[in-house]
Order: structure tokens, then C-alpha cells, then sequence
């Protein structure tokens, strides 16, 4: 049984499927919606359309590399999905999650039933409902347990219509010049500083949510957010130059309409195939949805922009992994019991499949009564589920994958790129090493 129909719960009913396993997937959408998700199909992209980095000296880009190892379905419909996106896994949201349900649905091993589920099942089961967890769900896990959950808040960028950017204003380049698939809004200083001062004093929807667990005493990452996507105005507050040192950093750019570089930018992310909608990158919001309007006018080139999608926040909910999992996703009270996905305090799109990849794929191997795995530290899923496992505790906040996981090198050499091939050379030869001497010289199923 597995819970959730997302990146994790469609990964991890795959991989139990494929060795062999019967698996009933549960997804209450459509017959209950969450705060975020506008669809009804199964691995629905609602944040973003990018999956991060595909370089493989990059740590999003290794850990692509080590699920393509382990014969990760999602990351094949994610590549037949694509759309460009410079260094980068980008792709067409609705396309990519109808491409995973037909591939789930399809698979005579696959049930998939739309009910939601109120209580932890007896039963073996992957418990990946996500960090929108239902309530009723969320009480019954936190009984089971007998521990908190924490609790944050995470944000949604606006998307716009491509046919209302004003093309005379933006232009097209990438700051590591892999290619031009970004659009960039440029600024001058004073329009800059003027759209700071703007964002500071718009409008934002209370987090009247937030505002109740903080009183009941229930804990949360600074701030009441996760520090990897904090909000635009957040970060606009930190400092007058953050946001020119972050999402809105011009290094590497030059307008081509004035053969200058801008003092800073926003950069718009293509977030379909037809090219019909772009994602404002970085531009994470709570503003209320008529401020958002009037301060994002403000950009450049975005002047009569039209909103397909305003920016919104929503809470997810990831539970205590060093107090609760073991490195091989198994709860600790009762080990048939998996978690994978966001709720384990993974982050990122891919970590949420990496995680559900190891918990289908351990499931199959403790119901055939084999070991499950507990991947090498050297990888970067290793890495990951090592850090969620063993962290302290008491400051245990959600983690994405990066090489400051992975343990040193014994030689490190000294450019960061250098560095980051022999990172990526090490983990692999490791996993590799690793899943031949478990499951054999076969590669995983197709």
C-alpha cells in the first residue's frame, strides 16, 4: 500500500510494482484538493517547473545521475518532458504529470485507488502523502509515533503569460551562458531600490495558521519558513542589496538591448513546451494578490504583464527523521512501515523521488525477506538519507541535496568544478559497487 500520489508515491509504487510487488496507490484527489495542487493527476508539479541542475558536477545534477542508475522512472518522463532550460532539468508541468499517470495506470501491477486515507494501514505500506498531509492522517501518524510534527511555510512564484512580456525590454541569456533560454527583466539602480522599497511595504495574507502553532507551541524553521524558498518580501527585508546579491543578481548577464549589464534582473523560467507561460524565478510570494499585481508591474518589461498564476504560500508538514527513520526509510516503532517524499524533511522535486525510489525498492526487498538497502554516504542519496536519519534532533530542519552532505575528499582538488566532478566520480563508482554486490551484475528493470 502506498499513500500519496505525488513524486515519492508514484517513484515508490513503480519501483515496488517492477519487483514484483501488488501495490494500491492512493491519491484523495480529486475528491479532496490540498491547498496548492490544481489537478487531480498523479505527480503534479506545483511549486515549480525545474527539477534542478543536470550538470554533473553539480549535486542536483549527481543525483540525477545516480537515480538514471537505479533506474528511476520519473527522471525518464522528465527527460521526454523537458523543456530548455540552460544547465538545468526543466519541464512542461501538465505534460510531465500526465506522461507519470498514464505510466502508473498502465502498469498491470498498479492499483490505483482515489480515497483518501485517515489512518496509518496496518499493512506494509509507503506513507508519501507529501507535506500537505491531511489532518486526519497527520493525527493518526503523530499517535502513532508519539512525536510533534514541525511545521513551515512554503511559497509558490507567479507565473505570466508569455504574450504580454514586452520583448523591447527583456532579453534573452543565461547567467552561465549554457544557452539563452532565460528572459530577463532588467533594472537600473534606481528602479531597483524603488521596487525594493515597494516590495517591503506591500500587502502579504496573514499566516493566521502559523500564527496558531506558534501559540500552541509547535516548532518551525525561522520565521515560521523554509529557509530554501523564502518569500521575495522576506528576503527584500533582510537588506536593501539581498535581493541584488540573490534571485536578482545580474552576474553573467548582459542586455542585449543596450550592450550593458544591468544593475540587476529578474529572470523568467520557460515553464511549458509551447512557451506560452514563464515562471518569475525566485519570486516565491504571500503577497496579496492585488499587491502582487501592482508591485510586479513595477519590473520592467513586465509593465502589462498578464497572471496566469499569482504567487501564494502554503504549510507543509515534514516529520522528526532522526528521532523516527532509519536510514532505509523504515520507522523505527514499526518497520514495515516506509516514509518517503517531502514529509521526511527531503527537499527538492528529485530528492522527493530519490526517497521513494529507496522505499519501494526496500519494501520489495523486506517483503521477499531480504535486507533493505542503506546506500553508501559517498552518494549523494546516501548522503541525504544519512543526514535526515542522524541529524541533531532538536534543530532538524529540511535539507535538498549538496555536496556539503557527502564526506570529504581524500585528496580534494582546488576548483570548485574539479572538486564537483570528483564528488560525482566517487559516488557513483561507489553505488555502483554497491547495487551489483546487493542485487546482483543485472541492471535495475526498465
Amino acid at each position: 500500500m502506498v499513500v500519496g500520489g505525488g513524486l515519492a508515491g508514484c517513484e515508490a509504487a513503480w519501483q515496488a510494482a517492477e519487483r514484483g510487488l501488488r501495490v494500491r496507490l492512493y491519491e484523495m484527489r480529486p475528491l479532496r484538493m490540498t491547498g496548492a495542487h490544481r489537478t487531480g493527476l498523479l505527480a503534479e508539479l506545483v511549486c515549480s517547473n525545474s527539477l534542478g541542475s543536470a550538470l554533473p558536477n553539480r549535486a542536483g545534477g549527481l543525483l540525477k545521475e545516480e537515480l538514471e542508475t537505479l533506474g528511476s522512472m520519473l527522471l525518464r518522463v522528465a527527460r521526454e518532458t523537458s523543456v530548455p532550460a540552460g544547465g538545468a532539468l526543466a519541464v512542461d508541468r501538465v505534460a510531465f504529470a500526465e506522461d507519470a499517470t498514464a505510466r502508473i495506470f498502465g502498469h498491470p501491477g498498479i492499483e490505483v485507488i482515489r480515497e483518501e486515507v485517515k489512518e496509518i494501514p496496518p499493512e506494509p505500506a509507503i506513507l508519501a502523502s507529501g507535506p500537505l498531509t491531511s489532518p486526519a492522517l497527520s493525527e493518526s501518524l503523530a499517535h502513532l509515533t508519539g512525536a510533534n510534527h514541525l511545521y513551515f511555510f512554503d511559497a509558490v512564484a507567479p507565473l505570466v503569460s508569455a504574450e504580454s512580456i514586452d520583448l523591447r525590454v527583456a532579453f534573452q541569456d543565461s547567467r552561465r551562458s549554457l544557452s539563452s533560454d532565460y528572459l530577463n527583466c532588467p533594472m537600473d539602480r534606481e528602479q531597483y531600490y524603488h521596487f525594493v522599497a515597494e516590495l517591503k511595504e506591500a500587502e502579504r495574507i496573514p499566516l493566521q495558521e502559523f500564527e496558531e502553532a506558534l501559540r500552541s507551541g509547535v516548532r518551525a524553521g525561522a520565521e515560521g519558513y523554509f529557509e530554501g524558498c523564502l518569500p521575495v518580501e522576506i528576503l527584500a527585508e533582510r537588506g536593501p542589496d539581498t535581493l541584488a546579491f540573490g534571485p536578482m543578481r545580474p552576474v553573467g548577464l548582459r542586455d542585449s538591448h543596450t550592450g550593458k549589464r544591468p544593475f540587476a534582473v529578474v529572470q523568467l523560467r520557460q515553464e511549458d513546451l509551447a512557451r506560452t507561460v514563464y515562471n518569475l524565478v525566485g519570486f516565491q510570494t504571500n503577497l496579496k494578490y492585488l499587491e502582487q499585481k501592482r508591485v510586479f508591474h513595477l519590473i520592467p518589461g513586465l509593465e502589462k504583464a498578464e497572471f496566469v498564476r499569482y504567487g501564494q504560500m502554503h504549510r507543509n508538514t515534514f516529520v522528526n527523521s532522526p528521532r523516527l527513520l532509519q536510514p532505509t526509510l523504515q520507522l523505527k516503532v514499526r518497520p514495515n512501515l516506509f516514509l518517503a517524499g517531502q514529509i521526511t524533511g527531503v527537499e527538492g522535486y528529485m530528492g522527493n523521488v530519490a526517497t521513494g525510489l529507496l522505499a519501494g525498492w526496500n519494501a520489495a526487498r523486506l517483503l521477499r525477506g531480504e535486507t533493505p538497502l542503506v546506500l553508501p554516504a559517498t552518494s549523494m542519496l546516501g548522503a541525504l538519507c544519512r543526514y535526515i536519519t542522524a541529524a541533531e534532533e532538536h534543530h532538524f530542519q529540511p535539507m535538498k541535496a549538496n555536496f556539503g552532505l557527502l564526506p570529504p575528499l581524500q585528496h580534494p582538488p582546488r576548483g570548485k568544478l574539479e572538486r564537483g566532478e570528483a564528488y560525482a566520480a566517487r559516488a557513483l563508482e561507489h553505488l555502483r559497487g554497491y547495487i551489483a554486490d546487493q542485487e546482483g551484475a543485472a541492471a535495475p528493470p526498465d
